[in-house]
Parts: C-alpha cells; sequence; structure tokens
C-alpha cells in the first residue's frame, strides 16, 4: 500500500483542466482510486470525448505536479429524464451525447482522490469548483448518482432508504455519502439498478442534488458578471494558554469556522500569539518579546498546513521575528495553493522601538491570490496614507490590516484611517484586532477592538461606508462578502474617482527603492 502523503512536504497545489495527454496518469489515478474495481476506468476514447464537449467541466487536482484526482461533469437537460434514470441513460450509454451547451443542470460523471492524497480535503476543492463553474454558468444545480460502497454490508437487514437515514444520523459511516452530505449536497431518492456491476453497492445509489441559490432565470437581458470574495476576520480573545498546542488549537478552531462559511480569507489580528509570553514574564520586556519570535516559524508552519487542509488562505497576523539579531514585526500570508509569503511592519510604533527594540522592515508588496490581488499593512502602517497609495498603484482590490491596539484612542486611529484608506484607494480594507486582557504579560495588558470591513463611499457600497462590524470588545468572527467588479464599476463610474482625478501633473508618490 502507498504511503499518504505528508502535507509538510507540499509545495504546491493546483486545479488543472485535463487535456488527452494526461490520460496515462488519469488511468493511473483511477485504478488506484477504485482498487476493489481494478477494471472501472474510462478508456481513453471516453475522456477524449467528455474534454472535446466540455472542456470547464474536466479538472483534475495536482499536488507537486503530480495528479491527484479528477472531476468529470457534463450539462444535461435534466427536463428529459426520469427520476429514476440510469448511469447508462445519463451519459448516453457513455458516449456523452447527452451533454448539451444549453441544458440546465450539471451532472457529476465521476469524481475520485488518489488513496495516499486522501484526508487534505482535495476533493472538497472539486466539488468547490463544480459549485463555482455551476454559479458561473447560471445552471440550476448540480447532480449525480452516489454510490453506498457499504450498503453491502447491511443489505440483509436494511433498506436503502433505511440504510440511508441511518447514515444521516451517524448511526452508520459510509466514506462516499458522508462525504457528499458534508459537501452540502442533500439526498433526493434512491435509484435501483443505476450503476451495472456495482456489488459494494447492490447496484443502488443516492440521487444527490445541490441547488444553485444564485440561479436566475434565462432572460434576454445582458447580466453583469460579478466576483464576489468573502472575508473572515477573527476578533481574537486574549487570554492565558497552556502551551503553544493549546493556543493553535484555539487558532485551528477559528480557521474551521470560517472556512465552514466557505472564506476565502481568513485575518488574524497583530501579536495573536502574546499570550505564550506569560511563561517568561520574569524576563524583561525584551527579552521575552525574543523568547516569543522563537515561535514564529512554528506557527507559520502549522498555519500553512491549516490553509492547505481548510482550503483558505490564512493571513497570519503578525509576530516578532528574528532575522540577522535584528527583531521585526512581520506576519505570513498563507494561500491555499500551499504558496507561503512574507510581509512586514515597516513603521514601529514608538512603545515597539522603546520597550522591544524593534525595528522597522523596509519592503512593501503587494501578494497575488486566487481572488485577486491584495495589500498588507500592519497597525500603524495604515496610519501612512504613502504606504496605501503605492499599493494601490499596483492595482490592489483589497488591503488587509491587521492591528493591535490597548485603548479606545488607539483604534480610533487605526480605524479612521483604515477608512479613509477605503475611499482614497477606491478598494476594500478589512481590519483586525484584539480583545480582552493579559495581565501576566508585561507591556500587554489591556486591548480594544472592533474589527470592520470598509468600502469606497458611494451609490453601489454602504451609505457609511461600512461594510461589517463585529461587536466591541467582545471574541467573535466577522464574515462579509465584497463585489470586486464594484470596484471596476466606480474606477469608471463613480459620483468622484479618486485615482482617476489625482493631479499627477502637480505631485506624485515614489518608492525610494
Amino acid at each position: 500500500m502507498e504511503q499518504m502523503k505528508d502535507i509538510h512536504t507540499i509545495d504546491n497545489i493546483e486545479l488543472v483542466f485535463l487535456k488527452i495527454e494526461d490520460y496515462d496518469e488519469i488511468k493511473e489515478s483511477m485504478q488506484e482510486a477504485y482498487s476493489n474495481m481494478p477494471e472501472a476506468y474510462w478508456k481513453e476514447n471516453h475522456i477524449k470525448t467528455l474534454i472535446e464537449k466540455f472542456p470547464e467541466g474536466q479538472v483534475g487536482i495536482k499536488v507537486d505536479d503530480e495528479l491527484a484526482g479528477c472531476a468529470l461533469s457534463i450539462i444535461v437537460d435534466y427536463t428529459k429524464f426520469d427520476n429514476k434514470h440510469t448511469y447508462k441513460e445519463i451519459t448516453g450509454s457513455y458516449t456523452f451525447n447527452t451533454h448539451t451547451s444549453k441544458g440546465d443542470t450539471l451532472y457529476g460523471i465521476d469524481i475520485f482522490i488518489r488513496p495516499k492524497y486522501r484526508g487534505l480535503r482535495l476533493g472538497r476543492r472539486l466539488y468547490g469548483y463544480r459549485k463555482e463553474l455551476c454559479e458561473k454558468l447560471n445552471l440550476k444545480g448540480i447532480v449525480f448518482g452516489g454510490r453506498i460502497p457499504n450498503y453491502h454490508q447491511y443489505s440483509a437487514e436494511l433498506t436503502p432508504r433505511e440504510y440511508i437515514d441511518n447514515v444521516r444520523k451517524k448511526e452508520i459511516h459510509d466514506p462516499v455519502l458522508n462525504f457528499q452530505m458534508s459537501n452540502d449536497f442533500h439526498p433526493a431518492r434512491v435509484l435501483q439498478g443505476y450503476l451495472e456491476g456495482d456489488k459494494e453497492s447492490k447496484e443502488y445509489a443516492v440521487l444527490l442534488e445541490w441547488d444553485n441559490v444564485y440561479y436566475e432565470k434565462k432572460t434576454n437581458t445582458t447580466a453583469i458578471k460579478k466576483s464576489i470574495i468573502r472575508l473572515g476576520l477573527i476578533q481574537w480573545q486574549m487570554r492565558l494558554y497552556k502551551d503553544f498546542e493549546e493556543l493553535m488549537q484555539q487558532a485551528e478552531y477559528f480557521v474551521d469556522a470560517v472556512s465552514g462559511y466557505r472564506s476565502d480569507f481568513a485575518l488574524f489580528p497583530e501579536f495573536f500569539n502574546a499570550p505564550l509570553m506569560a511563561e517568561y514574564n520574569h524576563l524583561s520586556e525584551s527579552e521575552a518579546i525574543r523568547v516569543l519570535a522563537g515561535y514564529t516559524e512554528k506557527i507559520t508552519n502549522r498555519f500553512a498546513e491549516l490553509a492547505i487542509s481548510y482550503n483558505i488562505n490564512i493571513i497570519s497576523g503578525s509576530m516578532p521575528e528574528i532575522v540577522d539579531n535584528n527583531l521585526y514585526n512581520a506576519g505570513y500570508l498563507c494561500k491555499r495553493d500551499g504558496g507561503v509569503e512574507r510581509f512586514e511592519k515597516l513603521h514601529v510604533t514608538p512603545d515597539e522601538a522603546k520597550v522591544w527594540g524593534m525595528q522597522g522592515g523596509k519592503t512593501l508588496r503587494t501578494f497575488d491570490t486566487d481572488c485577486g490581488r491584495i495589500g498588507i499593512l500592519i497597525c500603524y502602517d495604515i496610519e501612512f496614507p504613502e504606504l496605501s497609495r503605492i499599493l494601490a498603484e499596483d492595482s490592489i482590490d483589497i488591503l488587509f490590516v491587521p492591528f493591535l491596539t490597548d485603548t479606545q484612542n488607539g483604534y480610533s486611529r487605526v480605524r479612521n484611517c483604515a477608512q479613509a484608506r477605503a475611499i482614497e484607494n477606491e478598494c476594500y480594507v478589512a481590519i483586525a484586532g484584539s480583545v480582552g486582557n493579559l495581565p501576566k504579560v508585561h507591556n500587554m495588558d489591556i486591548q480594544y477592538a472592533q474589527s470592520m470591513v470598509f468600502t469606497p463611499c458611494d451609490f453601489s457600497f454602504p451609505t457609511n461606508g461600512i461594510k461589517a462590524e463585529a461587536t466591541p470588545n467582545t471574541e467573535m468572527i466577522l464574515i462579509a462578502d465584497v463585489d470586486i467588479d464594484m470596484l471596476r464599476e466606480l474606477s469608471q463610474f463613480g459620483s468622484v474617482r479618486n485615482l482617476k482625478d489625482r493631479r499627477t501633473d502637480l505631485y506624485s508618490i515614489k518608492r525610494n527603492y
């Protein structure tokens, strides 16, 4: 048996469109995935037909350039099929001539993950792509017949319907059906004689459906396609933790929570890991912060794992980091494709410099993600408008600001400057901070925060420029959708055009490096 893939060794994960040149690898993947049915793999002519008829519907997921799994699908006019159809009927006797671009439903033909890549939630990504494709093509939903491979163990005592009910109630574990239902597919009915030769399922299948809530009945009017990005902000409670693992358990809890709402980003606050300094409170402040810096690499590696596992881009907030014996305030963007990129605080506060001996960084940059280009500024940096303008000139859509403030005065500076940056630069700005008290950590006694998502102020946006706001000084998550296409419209048709109307003949902002 091939060893399971170690998540620590993964450098890159990407979704790709299948090509006929990939057939040998597709065949090998299917044979591994369906080892109990060694002849149940698609022939080359089948894959070729699917790719020719519907290339967008045939996708694979690669891990470090090796095919880890595939999802195959077609579009059908579902009104032409009986509710008790078979696999052979829906595929047109495996010719796929049932596919039509004028259909109303995305039908799942197959989906599989090689055994050594299971446990990485790659199947969730393939289903996520199908859902996005369904929304993009404005189809009613996704339908497919799901196998119930453990049913043969209970067929003597349970009907298929009773078996499904027991799986629903978690009294029986069925790896396929459990997975489908965890991905928001609901059982509609039992299909008898669905897949010939499926002995494990006794040739029964469950018709599973996912409804596209964004579906709109087709009309002759032209609709503007929107690009919706979901942000997950963690308003972190400062509390004492007994050790590193307990702190990361809490961090994973929040990642799981925002990922469960299909967020694209998770934003943690500045110095969210400060509670770990409690153990070193007997040291001076400057010594304790350097000990805390020893956890930064470990935390970053854990966030990189969580980003892949939960399929979400994680902005780690910020942490102390020692480079060439100099202390910096830095953070990491851990992407769900496996990439990890560093950002740093350029302007340190007088207190950070005096108490901790911290130095300002030297690099200002943007980050390209699967949700577009973003910028990240840590706390005090948002109070320097030149930085945000430079990032805006590099075409960011969203600016993330992890912060840590102890008083309402400090918070108001961050909040008001962040909102100004959203207006000035025609972008969304998301700020996330910490709340609570740390009486056993010097220089980190109290915190005050109200996490928010700001927008430009124009007719298409909230009148007060606030998309969403958390309850002040309360531990919680904040989920908000932002529409990138609205920024494009604002740039062209806004009541005012802050970026276009700049008098660059009179002034300019430039980098000195």
